[in-house]
């Protein structure tokens, strides 16, 4: 087996698909691209994947991107059981949801947020970005209200992918105190497979989001 992630550890999302891989258990070889330093235009990534985004998956000459996809992907093909990605059609269903809704709400506010400060000079957040998250924690707080994980109570690639959305906005110094679900969910988090190391690249992000805020 060759399996390759193409990660660089600073991105949520590509911290997403490795947290997934890390939960799987499958053996993965990881090459870092730098977004940083541009290292998604050369050539040789451009030839793997046009988009020049990370996460990359390739495995076996199969090259797909996109972290939730990645994840899916894994945990179909290398899973043990069904239990990070469930067959049940209704219970698989409500892990897709989830997995949208971080891809088109959390994620994106998220990015909405310290994209800005990282690369456009932006030196504040917004109050109203502020608030637009907020409501999004709203329906994350009601989604763990009853439930241990995002879709229920066992831990699937939901929870994989929104912890490590979260995890960013969280080492910026995000403020959870009023939703008690959601911090007890990111407690519950710490058992996740990758976690410490998931943990590095997040508080990476957050040191390069909180240099730029003015203090």
């Amino acid at each position: 087996m060759s399996l390759k992630l193409y990660h660089f550890p600073i991105s949520g999302p590509s911290r997403g698909a490795l947290l997934a891989a890390r939960a799987i258990g499958v053996p993965i070889q990881i090459e870092i691209v730098d977004l940083f330093k541009k290292e998604q235009l050369k050539e040789g990534f451009l030839k793997i994947n046009p988009q020049h985004c990370v996460p990359t998956l390739e495995d076996d000459g199969f090259i797909l991107w996109e972290s939730r996809a990645i994840a899916c992907y894994l945990a179909d093909k290398y899973g043990k059981d069904d239990q990070l990605y469930p067959k049940d059609l209704k219970q698989r269903a409500l892990v897709n949801q989830r997995l949208y809704f971080d891809c088109s709400s959390i994620y994106v506010k998220i990015r909405a947020i310290c994209f800005p400060i990282l690369f456009l000079g932006e030196t504040e957040i917004k109050q109203n970005l502020k608030d637009d998250l907020n409501t999004t924690f709203d329906l994350l707080e009601e989604f763990l209200r009853g439930s241990k994980w995002v879709a229920g109570d066992n831990m699937t690639i939901a929870d994989t992918s929104i912890y490590a959305s979260v995890s960013s906005i969280l080492a910026v110094g995000w403020d959870i105190s009023k939703f008690p679900n959601i911090q007890r969910w990111v407690l519950e988090c710490a058992s996740l497979p990758g976690y410490q190391e998931n943990q590095e690249g997040a508080q990476d992000f957050g040191e390069a989001v909180k240099k730029n805020l003015k203090q």
